[in-house]
């Protein structure tokens, strides 16, 4: 019960949908994180009395979302006890070809992808897909994308593949339908997976751009970083020109401005004279930036950090993620050196060019970050989550024989548990997660470092929404006005309405959102039609999962974003064909396994 109703009953829908549009606005215009934008609505529909505090309460005790926590944490287990980097390097080393490469590829990440999370199996491919094709000199633009796409269809092929089915499903749950059908899925989800992942193996490296000539194309193909560095007070370039000191010959790498006191010197000329308290701040790509470190022009890396062993310093390449706390902060406000035990030497936004020292830039999702790093960097990042490395850290060991047998256990458990079928997922999953606990495969450590408390409030936050929808009848509100653009042209066409809907939702606001936005509708829609409801939250489902269409709307886009420097417009120009075919062959395949019951 509410407390009290700031507004008549009348005016419900209206007050969720101006909500809504705050909540959208807030997440396109990155004015907030997901998960603050998210909070900030929510707390919106406790003070207009038309959800309680307990509604937020009752998303922590959601079977899917602790489903989602625990499946997150097993893919830690996993990946924290095994040298997968080793396992990879025997399945694609002696692929030299960019196609049969792309096909082996994205077939197993795809698969990967239906059993684990796909954000980390995202995490953990980047670096070694950014390596293979650095040995072979194939630009990652050629590759990124398609590894993030093929997770987020392969993750569709499963309930327990991604967040989106089993948030949608816990909505079944909590309003008593049929739950997700798992052979639904699994052909529908194999279907589609198989048509796009044709689509990319075939296309994705004539329609994504070659951002490899540094020499050449600059500019417009190359990764561009902002790059700051001090003088030496014994530095050699003291009282010389910008021509004498020969940094108008460096590799790579060119000088932008000079900061000089309050005055900013921008372009610099040749015959410009360097003086001792310049800080210079240079534009190239990560490999030069050592060379200008190093060389003999009395330029420094950032000071009070201690490298990893002797004279190796230990840089290494970071994506601020959606969800970082580090979003809308600056470097300085940030305290980013004591926080993290390392200090930004370089930022890159997919090819814009930043201007002024790197202090002072306010940071976004998305930033690849070029890091000197201390002894501590490690723990920090796994303390604060806010960075994920995708280059500069070696990976761990092979695992003991010990953990080998333990994890052949854990996997024999899992594979009898899906085959029989004889618990609940929710109980399956716990299950193994408490086998892998008991073998230390699992460890306090790790719930420390891989969960994402973050996460855990998106996803609890975008249930609450969600259900307000349902109570205060804006569901059934936005159904009403739907159906009657709709139903005039038939049920087909409120099938496709309500996923080109969703797909535009999950561009821009995340899968979890576009659940809790869609699901009430597409319920509403069933109740005020007739018609079978499960096509329509089949259809839900899939084009949650088509975040295709823009770098914000997946959280595996945004972290190949800038590994990839990409633009928004590369993933409009391949994820606008990729979006058409999955939502068609996934809007058909629909129609054909309901045409009994749905289409007559």
């Amino acid at each position: 019960m509410m407390e009290y109703e700031l507004f008549p009953a009348e005016y419900h829908p209206y007050v969720v949908i101006a909500v809504l549009i705050l909540l959208f606005t807030s997440i396109y215009t990155r004015l907030f994180t997901p998960t603050i934008s998210f909070l900030l609505g929510t707390m919106l529909l406790i003070i207009t009395g038309l959800i309680s505090p307990g509604d937020i309460l009752v998303g922590f005790s959601n079977q899917s979302i602790a489903s989602v926590v625990m499946l997150i944490l097993i893919t830690a287990g996993i990946q924290s006890n095994f040298n997968i980097s080793s396992f990879l390097d025997r399945i694609f080393g002696n692929i030299q070809s960019y196609r049969a490469f792309m096909a082996l590829l994205l077939t197993k990440v795809a698969l990967l992808s239906s059993f684990v999370n796909n954000t980390p199996v995202v995490v953990l491919m980047t670096p070694y897909v950014f390596k293979w094709g650095k040995r072979r000199n194939i630009s990652p633009s050629k590759l990124l994308i398609p590894l993030s796409y093929a997770t987020i269809c392969g993750g569709m092929i499963t309930i327990i593949g991604t967040s989106t089915t089993l948030v949608l499903n816990g909505f079944l749950i909590d309003t008593g339908q049929k739950q997700l059908n798992d052979l639904d899925l699994l052909i529908t989800g194999a279907v589609v997976t198989a048509a796009c992942l044709v689509f990319l193996i075939l296309l994705s490296d004539k329609i994504l751009p070659d951002r490899m000539d540094i020499l050449q194309k600059f500019t417009s193909n190359r990764r561009e970083y902002l790059i700051e560095k001090r003088l030496r007070q014994d530095s050699p370039l003291i009282s010389k020109t910008i021509a004498e000191g020969g940094l108008r010959d460096l590799t790579g790498v060119y000088l932008v401005e000079i900061i000089r006191g309050e005055d900013v010197i921008r372009p610099v000329a040749p015959t410009e004279i360097i003086l001792e308290n310049d800080v210079l701040i240079f534009a190239g790509n990560t490999e030069n930036i050592i060379d200008v470190t190093f060389s003999e022009l009395g330029v420094r890396l950032p000071d009070d950090l201690v490298p990893y062993s002797g004279d190796i310093h230990q840089v290494v390449e970071g994506v601020i993620s959606s969800n970082s706390s580090l979003v809308g902060k600056t470097v300085k406000n940030a305290e980013f050196r004591d926080r993290y035990d390392a200090a930004v030497v370089a930022v890159h936004r997919h090819g814009e060019k930043l201007s002024g020292k790197i202090g002072n830039l306010k940071l976004m999702a998305g930033d690849v970050l070029l890091m000197y790093t201390g002894t501590e960097f490690r723990n920090r990042i796994d303390l604060y989550k806010d960075i994920i490395v995708i280059t500069g850290e070696e990976t761990q060991t092979g695992p003991a024989y010990r953990k080998k047998r333990r994890m052949l256990v854990v996997v024999v458990a899992a594979i009898l548990l899906l085959i029989t079928q004889a618990f609940t997922l929710f109980t399956s999953l716990l299950i193994i997660f408490t086998l892998m606990a008991a073998f230390q495969l699992i460890t306090f450590k790790n719930i420390k470092r891989d969960l994402d408390p973050g996460l855990v409030a998106l996803l609890v936050l975008s249930i609450t929404i969600g259900e307000a929808m349902i109570k205060t009848g804006t569901g059934d509100f936005l159904a009403h006005h739907s159906l009657t653009f709709l139903e005039p042209y038939g049920p087909v066409w409120i099938l496709v309405g309500l996923m080109v809907l969703t797909t535009i939702l999950t561009s821009f606001v995340t899968n979890v959102g576009a659940v809790a936005i869609s699901f009430p509708i597409a319920l509403a829609l069933a109740e005020s039609t007739g018609i079978d409801g499960m096509p329509l939250f089949l259809g839900v489902t899939f084009a949650a999962s088509a975040a295709f269409l823009t770098p914000i709307g997946y959280q595996t886009n945004l972290i190949v974003y800038g590994p990839g420097g990409y633009s928004f417009s590369d993933f409009i120009r391949i994820g606008l064909p990729m979006t058409l075919i999955y939502l068609t062959v996934a809007s058909l395949m629909i129609l054909l396994m309901y045409k009994s019951e749905f289409l007559l």
